[in-house]
């Protein structure tokens, strides 16, 4: 008995083992989601599914240990169910819509008022994927089931547009028209690369999440760096000669026209939720002041406002906030500037610009008198895309899409041109996650340049061709090689050769006239074989003005097959195919001029 009962004690003591390794799994997960730490969540989620999904309890110890489970209080953890859409959510807040998608299949099958938005971010993520149709299908279930009238399901809505729009852009005639490179490894390595600008016309500055080794545990922090392009390609990156705290995410910079003042965006996320501010910074030599946070006129305590951008004349900052005042959720926003670049006025840009989504990453293309930014609250590719609208003297034109390949099925955000006034996107670089799993990289857009047509091809040497010599005797001369189609009068081109051969002795001998005469075989009537000799040797005729010769010095004669140079039948009255063949000839004889 107490050999039995230890077996029993041995199988559960194994069985807590496991339940309390899939509890540790999916407590981890659950911490790491709560705070918006999706890429650790992910896979704490991977390994609570893929194992026992039992998770330990009070009640598994009592048997054999009640004395520490009493002591015990588990913290509540995800149902397996809420652990697969916290999954897939994972995947999709990290732009990997790959791995999201069978995770959100899954979760399809939940009972829809506990998970009411797994058909849209399923849907979303097909749509990001490229799969065009299923993602259709899978909005349209969506909006079946769904009856609120909210954003997700305006949302929804327009996405069915995004995809007419999509399917119209892909077969657009112009669709090679530019050309999309990513940046090299150097500028694109792990983590986020984005929010390009240029200083001095050949320094790159943007923001990334690079591994930095002098930040023990803040391998993926937002920092500024740059990138030296003067003589092509950089083979470095440096970090912005500017105070970057370890603890505090900071990026998307712009500069004044005089190089003198800086603005860019800092910020923290704690449980998930963004807190960001506009700072700005003195430049002193070669080196930038630690930057100051702007006061309320930009800032509003409890709201965000980021992505700064100053126009190239230096008295306006465009730039998005949430800030009460706005359309709907980000809003582009203008300040005045003063003489010090200090902001001292703001509004609103106004609803032809803003929608009830977000408009974000401003930046206004002087040349052009164009203000460019990405939003996902107008019909496009899906996801946030780029549009652009004309500023005239201070009104806004209504927005309009860039289209392919300038965005592409995910978010594509942040831009800056070198183009001229007539072509905005002669040289321009922008980010986007269109090749990426997770997030967002550099990438330079170019008109395409035709090649050049090749030259002409030489033209070919007109071939000799040995005139003909007049014959000795009056009598006919078999032009040889001569074909006409079966029972027609048409002269085949391979006949050229051989009549060319008789333009050239005409073209040699010119006072000769000459008389082309066609011959037939014994079969058929004689009246049809008359008339196709006839008409056959009035085509060789026809060929020879053609190519110059006098109509009269050419007489052309059908004799049908009253001229015959061979039998047609043989003795026995069998057909003779070799003769009938030698009988069906053209020839020609010298009437005068010899």
């Amino acid at each position: 008995m107490k050999r039995i009962f230890l077996t029993v004690a041995m199988f559960s003591a194994v069985a807590i083992g496991k339940a309390q390794v899939a509890y540790n799994y999916l407590r981890s997960a659950d911490y790491y989601y709560k705070n918006a730490e999706y890429s650790s969540a992910a896979p704490y989620y991977e390994k609570y599914l893929a194992g026992s999904r039992k998770i330990v309890s009070n009640a598994a110890y009592r048997p054999y240990n009640t004395q520490q489970a009493a002591k015990k209080s588990l913290a509540t953890v995800s149902s397996e169910q809420q652990a697969i859409y916290k999954l897939a959510e994972s995947y999709r807040l990290l732009h990997d819509y790959s791995k999201a998608v069978p995770w959100y299949a899954e979760a399809l099958e939940f009972d829809k008022a506990s998970f009411p938005l797994a058909g849209y971010h399923y849907a979303v993520a097909l749509r990001a994927l490229g799969r065009h149709e299923l993602a259709e299908k899978a909005f349209r279930n969506f909006l079946d089931s769904y009856t609120i009238e909210d954003n997700y399901r305006a949302t929804a809505q327009r996405e069915l547009q995004n995809l007419q729009f999509i399917m119209a852009e892909m077969t657009k005639p112009d669709l090679n028209l530019y050309k999309v490179d990513k940046a090299p490894a150097v500028i694109n390595p792990v983590g986020a690369n984005y929010a390009p600008v240029w200083l001095k016309d050949s320094i790159l500055v943007f923001t990334s999440t690079r591994p930095d080794k002098d930040v023990k545990g803040h391998a993926f922090v937002n920092r500024v760096y740059t990138a030296n392009y003067a003589i092509g390609n950089p083979d470095t990156v440096t970090k912005l000669n500017i105070p970057q705290p370890k603890d505090i995410d900071q990026g998307v910079i712009t500069v004044t026209p005089d190089g003198k003042t800086l603005f860019l965006t800092r910020w923290t996320i704690k449980q998930g939720k963004k807190s960001a501010a506009i700072y700005s910074s003195k430049k002193t030599g070669d080196t930038w002041s630690d930057p100051v946070q702007l006061d309320t006129i930009l800032n509003v305590p409890g709201y965000n406002s980021q992505q700064p951008f100053v126009t190239p004349d230096g008295k306006r900052l465009i730039y998005a906030s949430d800030r009460p005042g706005g359309v709907g959720a980000f809003d582009l926003w203008e300040a005045e500037l003063n003489g010090e670049g200090t902001p001292f006025y703001t509004k609103n840009l106004g609803p032809v610009v803003n929608t009830a989504w977000n408009e974000e990453a401003p930046y206004y293309h002087a040349a052009s008198n164009l203000l460019v930014f990405s939003t996902d609250g107008r019909v496009g590719m899906g996801g946030f895309d780029f549009f652009y609208s004309k500023d005239s003297a201070g009104v806004w034109a209504a927005p309009v899409n860039f289209g392919y390949p300038v965005n592409s099925v995910k978010d594509d955000m942040y831009f800056t041109s070198k183009g001229s006034r007539e072509n905005i996107l002669e040289s321009v670089w922008l980010s986007s996650d269109r090749d990426a799993a997770c997030c967002l990289e550099l990438f330079s857009l170019k008109k395409v340049v035709p090649p050049p047509p090749p030259p002409p091809p030489a033209p070919k040497p007109e071939p000799q061709i040995i005139a003909l010599e007049p014959p000795a005797t009056d009598g006919p001369i078999v032009l040889e090689n001569v074909y006409y189609d079966f029972n027609e009068s048409y002269l085949q081109p391979a006949s050229f050769p051989s009549l060319d051969r008789l333009v050239a002795m005409l073209q040699k001998y010119p006072a000769i006239v000459i008389e082309l005469s066609a011959h037939t075989d014994s079969r058929g009537s004689n009246d049809l074989n008359e008339k196709l000799s006839d008409a056959r040797a009035k085509s060789c005729v026809d060929y020879l003005v053609s190519k110059g010769i006098e109509s009269s010095r050419l007489q052309f004669k059908g004799y049908a097959a009253t001229r015959p140079v061979a039998p047609n039948t043989n003795p026995d009255g069998s057909d003779n195919p070799e003769g009938r063949a030698r009988n069906r000839r053209t020839e020609f004889r010298i009437l005068s001029g010899r």
